[in-house]
């Protein structure tokens, strides 16, 4: 089967990441479409998803109309709450296909300020 070049891109930074990862940091997978945003905390020696933060739960989507970027900082927030409640710090950002820019890159600092490591 021939990959395109999306897909390449994104099969590429994964594959790097899981080769690196440990016992002792989690995958955090990122994923956005024009109007949501979601983010997963995933453990590959096991395979399982650990944590996940959605702009698709009520607590999110039940406020009033924000923007974009506001709602990915809200995710991150809940998200870095939820792993501090699990104890975990130290994570891999898995952006996929996605660039370091705009919502993207906005989530990964919120993340940093609400104490995760990566």
């Amino acid at each position: 089967m021939k990959l395109n070049t999306i897909q390449r891109k994104k099969f590429r930074i994964r594959n790097k990441l899981k080769r690196n990862a440990g016992k002792d940091r989690y995958r955090l997978s990122v994923s956005r479409s024009l109007k949501n945003f979601s983010a997963q905390i995933i453990d590959d020696m096991n395979n399982k998803t650990l944590l996940s933060a959605s702009s698709i739960e009520k607590e999110i989507k039940s406020g009033a109309k924000i923007n974009k970027i506001s709602t990915s900082k809200i995710v991150a927030e809940k998200l870095a709450k939820k792993a501090l409640d699990k104890n975990i710090k130290k994570i891999y950002f898995d952006r996929g296909k996605l660039k370091y820019h705009g919502r993207v890159k906005v989530f990964a600092e919120t993340l940093r300020k609400n104490g995760m490591e990566f």
